[in-house]
């Protein structure tokens, strides 16, 4: 039964104070340009690195009567508002003379190393480099977007983690590719996850939980709901006779909420990187659609925001 409107206000308001208050120290919002930008304080110190993680107000995009900052081309906006928008998010960073270097995002585990601009837009989900002048980045609206900073080796990555990404863990792969070509040790990356959608909104069904028994030991920690029954049967209701629904009325099938930051902190830390080195920002993308795109949450109709990280 769908739940009372009332009810799922208050449920709403109750989930947005929640992720406003999980808002740690360890971030800050700044603006400049007439937008809002999410930072790690972590890379703020870091003077020689340029990052940012956009938000939703203001730019040059019209979505539902609203000015947004599209960062995505996507069918409902031109891509002059686009480019307007991407323009402006770099001169707010002090970026306006840095290449963005954008990806074809295919939720894979593909890592692209980047020594120059590249001739057309490559496929994957992650991309590094250590030359200066480039600013990596990555679309998000729900997917967990990580900015991985290395400044012993001078080295940056920026990551696309969905679900799929997470669980071929793009991100440990990522560290894995900078160590072997840049020289970085795990110990020294300082790893930012941007805003993205949690566990209190992230609803999965069964097949998703039966992927992350197979490849991780523990993923039941990050799982909220019948994970166990969901992994240890075939059917969610293997003798669906028995059930008290009567016929053509079955039973729905059991789901679960998956927590894409409780899995990326995990896989950062078992790739070698420090847990102190680790910080999110608390800030769930579905819940806080005044601040940020959610695929999920607004359907599929909604753009696209950008983390990018770069050497200046």
């Amino acid at each position: 039964m769908p739940m009372p409107t009332a009810t799922r206000t208050k449920t709403t308001q109750k989930r947005t104070a929640i992720h406003s208050r999980s808002t740690n120290k360890a971030w800050t919002i700044r603006r400049a340009g007439g937008i809002q930008i999410l930072q790690s304080r972590a890379l703020l110190k870091l003077p020689s690195f340029v990052h940012g993680f956009s938000t939703r107000p203001s730019g040059d995009s019209l979505l539902n009567g609203d000015k947004v900052l599209n960062l995505g081309f996507t069918e409902w906006d031109s891509r002059e508002n686009v480019l307007a928008n991407r323009k402006r998010l770099l001169e707010a960073l002090g970026a306006g003379r840095l290449q963005l270097i954008a990806l074809r995002q295919i939720h894979s585990d593909i890592v692209h190393v980047i020594e120059a601009p590249p001739g057309e837009t490559l496929r994957g989900d992650a991309v590094i480099t250590h030359v200066p002048g480039l600013l990596l980045s990555v679309q998000t609206a729900d997917c967990i977007p990580i900015l991985l900073a290395d400044a012993k080796r001078r080295a940056v990555a920026a990551v696309h983690a969905g679900w799929r990404g997470t669980l071929r863990r793009i991100a440990a792969k990522t560290v894995g590719r900078m160590q072997m070509i840049f020289g970085t040790r795990p110990a020294d990356v300082i790893a930012a996850l941007g805003p993205g959608i949690a566990g209190c909104c992230y609803e999965v069904g069964p097949e998703v939980a039966k992927e992350y028994a197979t490849q991780f030991s523990h993923a039941r920690e990050w799982f909220d709901g019948p994970f166990d029954q969901l992994v240890a049967e075939d059917e969610p209701n293997p003798l669906p006779w028995l059930s008290m629904a009567p016929p053509g009325h079955e039973l729905p099938t059991p789901r679960v909420h998956l927590d894409l930051f409780a899995a990326n902190h995990a896989i950062l830390v078992e790739a070698g990187v420090l847990p102190k080195h680790i910080s999110g920002s608390g800030l769930c993308t579905a819940c806080r659609t005044d601040l940020f795109f959610s695929y999920r949450r607004e359907g599929g109709h909604t753009g696209r925001m950008m983390a990018v990280l770069g050497l200046r």
